[in-house]
């Protein structure tokens, strides 16, 4: 399943005619909502399976990488590739989520779930998917990492609707863990990305066949022969091993390990 952000080019029709696969439209709400609705029909008409609407970034925040790298977000542009402005993302509210889904027939995800509260409203909303994520760190300082959160937000929903989580997951390990904890589908958009800078089409082809045998191996290691074999025994708390790093909250702070 590809999930195509609302900056990513070469835009909307042109992303769903180089793809083939299972595919979302993921929006970020820069304009009223005519101009959300007319999105959705270019989806819709596009052949996209899913729509996401993205509900964690009503307030843009102050990521210190992107101030090193003295870049800032663009507030106008095109429809299709704009990063939304404060002041139409901050309208977004349950009442607009219900009018989505009572005018389009096509399957609405939440993407930026990160409580048991909102996860229950957003079934109560018949939202079909929700997606577990704190968009990378990069939004709530000091924010609960996704693992932390998917157990309660899986015991809320209580099988009334799917469950995507994303944040962080560079491993095949990684992804057999949030499935013992209860996900759906697991996103790896980071993974992408890292992959893509260092190979290119080849360097994503490659990653996926690595992330499929490390999930395999540690299936069979696990001593289970499926997904339905999992259970709460497999997975156990540990502290971390590995100190921080490039891709950690502080990259560019000089702190002490804090364990030995």
């Amino acid at each position: 399943m590809n999930f195509v952000s609302s900056v990513c080019l070469p835009g909307l029709e042109g992303t769903a005619e180089a793809s083939d696969s299972a595919k979302v439209y993921q929006l970020y709400l820069a304009d009223d909502e005519d101009w959300m609705r007319g999105l959705i029909r270019r989806a819709v008409a596009a052949g996209y399976d899913g729509f996401c609407l993205t509900v964690d970034t009503q307030v843009y925040s102050r990521r210190e990488r992107d101030l090193l790298k003295r870049w800032r977000p663009p507030s106008v542009g095109e429809a299709t590739t704009r990063v939304a402005p404060l002041n139409y993302q901050a309208r977004m509210t349950w009442d607009l989520v219900k009018r989505i889904k009572d005018e389009f027939d096509i399957p609405l995800i939440l993407k930026g779930i990160a409580t048991a509260e909102d996860a229950g409203l957003a079934c109560e909303h018949g939202v079909d998917v929700v997606y577990v994520s704190n968009h990378g760190g990069r939004q709530l300082d000091h924010c609960r990492g996704t693992l932390d959160t998917l157990p309660e937000v899986v015991e809320e929903v209580d099988g009334r609707t799917q469950i995507v989580v994303d944040g962080g997951f560079m491993r095949g390990t990684d992804v057999v863990k949030a499935r013992v904890l209860g996900a759906d589908a697991v996103g790896i958009g980071r993974l992408e990305a890292i992959a893509m800078a260092a190979g290119g089409r080849e360097g994503v082809v490659r990653m996926l066949s690595i992330l499929e045998h490390e999930i395999v191996t540690c299936l069979g290691l696990l001593g289970v022969t499926g997904w339905d074999e999992l259970d709460a025994s497999c997975l156990h708390r540990a502290l971390p091993v590995d100190p921080p790093d490039v891709l950690g909250a502080f990259p560019f702070l000089d702190l002490d390990y804090p364990y030995p």
